[in-house]
């Protein structure tokens, strides 16, 4: 069983004038029925804003999230590579493979779905000194419009699948396709997990060009970056080869002509 720790919920701002808004509305709507089309448009509109941050990966109005890497790896000229869907029981082998021979260390967002499916390849991963993260159980497309008891199933059940492959708990979490809902959060919170999205990310799951993604990836990179990219789901160049074989060299090679160094986000912490 996962050793579970917590930390404090914290609402941020834009939840705060939320809750504000539905608690005017409705004493607004008890002292003058009559205006119930002014109170049910406010909360329309703020309805609209909720749902807005949560379409947009990178947006921190609904809670914390690491767009970057902390202050201290941004010292020590640290990049991380995130790779999701995985693992998947062909890709997955090569891409290990790619990262040792460059001695690089990545992080794997890993559905636990596939994880109870191939779970000497979750093993292997941590083995070889990567980390692997909460990328929830199901990957469910609707995730984004679970209730407060689905985004709960969703994270303890593949938190306690993990742990129980590698025995590790996951640190981290991102919701599939960086796709969430303001009860996101005080789950998280509940787990101790920290939200991730990325700096950039290459679209190889829809782009068949490598070079495209490539290019997306390297585009301004600098210290502290976080990218994307999918071992699961990714996206086949014209001959067939997953995108992510045919990136991740390139990537690697760019990233050390840069003097700069790949690590797990848990490196990062440190």
């Amino acid at each position: 069983m996962v050793n579970q720790t917590t930390r404090p919920w914290r609402p941020t701002p834009l939840i705060v004038a939320s809750i504000a808004i539905h608690a005017g509305a409705l004493a607004y709507l008890l002292a003058a029925p009559s205006n119930w089309p002014l109170a049910v448009a406010a909360i329309v509109v703020d309805q609209i804003i909720l749902t807005s941050a949560g379409l947009w990966p990178r947006s921190t109005m609904l809670g914390p999230n690491w767009r970057s890497l902390p202050p201290q790896a941004v010292s020590r000229d640290e990049v991380a590579i995130t790779i999701d869907d995985g693992p998947d029981p062909v890709i997955t082998p090569q891409v290990l493979n790619i990262l040792d021979q460059y001695h690089a260390k990545a992080t794997f967002f890993c559905i636990g779905d596939r994880a109870l499916k191939y779970r000497e390849i979750c093993q292997e991963i941590v083995r070889r000194g990567h980390a692997l993260e909460n990328h929830s159980q199901g990957h469910l497309h609707r995730f984004a419009m679970l209730g407060l008891g689905g985004i709960e199933r969703e994270i303890r059940s593949a938190q306690e699948t993990i742990f129980d492959i590698t025995g590790q708990p996951p640190i981290f979490f991102r919701p599939p396709a960086g796709l969430r809902n303001p009860l996101l959060e005080p789950v998280l919170a509940r787990h101790n997990l920290q939200l991730v999205s990325w700096t950039r990310r290459g679209f190889d799951t829809r782009e068949s060009c490598s070079i495209k993604v490539t290019n997306r990836l390297l585009q301004g990179i600098e210290a502290g970056d976080i990218l994307l990219l999918h071992d699961g789901n990714a996206a086949r160049t014209a001959s067939g080869d997953p995108i992510i074989l045919q990136v991740l060299p390139r990537l690697l090679e760019a990233i050390a002509d840069s003097k700069l160094h790949p690590v797990t986000l848990r490196d990062a912490l440190s």
